[in-house]
């Protein structure tokens, strides 16, 4: 075992990585706000996604579907309060490999920065990889890849596996030598290089930035679903991986985006699990046990002796038929308040800005979920959505008011049930079972 210090929030000094001490467990338990990157991140990604909004209704560009991105933002808000067990786990786990089996133990400073940095990446560009080439990790992977146009709200929709399956591979870092604080943190800040990424408003920069870096243009390519684009161009950072290991496409031909076996829906549960189902469809169908088994791990593709191979589709701009279902009438100015209290309940799961504890970020997290998918209720018009939705408002609201500790008069107070009932009277005016559709938009 390696003897070292840790200094956590520049006050608890230790020498093991959980300081055996329950006062620091309950730090890491809590969210770990001081090096949530995430939740630093965040605001910034909101930034960029109003500027990019902004910018498609000045320049009049139509790369943003409103009922594409209020998916992909819900399930981004699922996916973030879900990863805050994700988090723990990491550092349960990095600390625990840190601690007995680091070879080396690697300072932060400017040069250090740089070698994680490149590290990540290249440790990434495999990840990413397998998660094209192997079906299990491509089941993690293609909730991102079913989006079916290229913005910021697209590089929020990722799955609520992803993140897990991605640690199960950085770990190799920690063993070098790097602590895992310093790995989460910049690991985090690569999938903000990577938001960047999922943007059509910028073009081909100039050659040498393409070049050696991950450009819009290269990842745009990732995203296509074009015969020549499909499974190309997978680093995110650096370039360089893909035109040495073989991967690299350049941006030609219009792209057309999404996966090509769509799951055909708005709601994030079967975002996340539809290629989950898949597999699991054919592992019950397969006539020998041992292929039941390895289609988890076989290469995407890969279909059971005894079955009948699918065909697959050729899909380019001019053949591509979007999923674009009706919605609700007057769903749209509904959904951007129940967005924007989305991000206020998501801000109390992922942070301690609201002082809640452990219990309830988990009760939040779960009426989150409950929140998103009404949201896919609306976008599709789904006859279940009515009933669920008057049971959640209320719900959510005396929740929000209990978890606060706001049981006397206050501002705060009547700001919730004067939402909740504004909420529930659309709800009963506009979302009856019998209420009017209007093409999504």
């Amino acid at each position: 075992m390696h003897s070292s210090n840790i200094l956590i929030k520049g006050e608890l000094e230790c020498s093991s990585f959980f300081c055996k001490s329950p006062s620091v467990l309950l730090y890491f338990l809590s969210g770990m706000q001081e090096i949530n990157v995430y939740a630093y991140i965040t605001p910034i990604a909101l930034l960029f996604i109003a500027l990019e909004i902004f910018f498609c209704w000045y320049y009049k560009k139509d790369y943003i579907t409103f009922s594409e991105a209020v998916a992909n933002f819900g399930t981004q808000l699922g996916n973030q309060a879900t990863n805050v067990l994700v988090m723990v786990g990491v550092f349960y786990a990095y600390g625990y490999l840190w601690e007995n089996f680091r070879i080396f133990t690697i300072p932060i400073n400017w040069w250090s920065s740089i070698v994680l940095l490149l590290s990540v990446d290249f440790v990434f560009y495999w990840i990413h990889r397998w998660g094209h080439e192997i079906n299990i990790m491509w089941a993690a992977h293609s909730p991102h890849h079913s989006a079916e146009e290229m913005n910021f709200f697209v590089a929020l929709r990722a799955s609520v596996t992803q993140r897990l399956a991605s640690f199960m591979f950085f770990w190799v870092l920690t063993i070098v030598g790097f602590h895992p604080v310093h790995l989460y943190t910049l690991v985090g800040i690569h999938l903000f290089i990577a938001f960047l990424h999922h943007t059509e408003l910028i073009p081909k920069l100039w050659r040498p930035i393409e070049f050696l870096f991950t450009t819009p243009s290269h990842h745009r390519v990732h995203h296509g679903v074009n015969p020549q684009y499909l499974d190309k161009n997978f680093g995110e950072f650096l370039i360089i991986w893909d035109r040495i290991f073989g991967t690299f496409e350049e941006e030609q031909e219009k792209i057309a985006y999404g996966i090509l076996d769509h799951p055909k829906t708005w709601n994030p549960i079967y975002i996340n699990f539809h290629f989950y189902i898949v597999l699991w469809k054919y592992a019950v169908a397969a006539p020998f046990w041992w292929d039941k088994i390895r289609i988890w791990f076989m290469p995407a593709g890969w279909i059971p002796r005894g079955l009948e191979k699918p065909e697959k589709p050729i899909i380019t701009t001019e053949n591509q038929v979007k999923f674009r279902p009706p919605m609700l009438k007057m769903s749209k100015p509904y959904l951007v308040l129940q967005v924007i209290l989305g991000i206020l309940l998501m801000i109390g799961i992922i942070s301690n800005v609201y002082g809640w504890s452990i219990g309830a970020k988990w009760f939040g997290a779960f009426l989150l979920w409950w929140q998103i998918i009404n949201w896919s209720g609306i976008l599709e018009a789904k006859a279940w959505l009515f009933s669920s939705e008057v049971l959640r408002i209320p719900i959510t609201a005396f929740t929000i008011l209990l978890l606060s500790g706001a049981a006397q008069a206050s501002p705060f107070m009547f700001g919730v049930i004067a939402v909740s009932l504004i909420s529930i009277l659309w709800t009963l005016w506009f979302f009856r079972p019998d209420s009017p559709k209007l093409a999504t938009s």
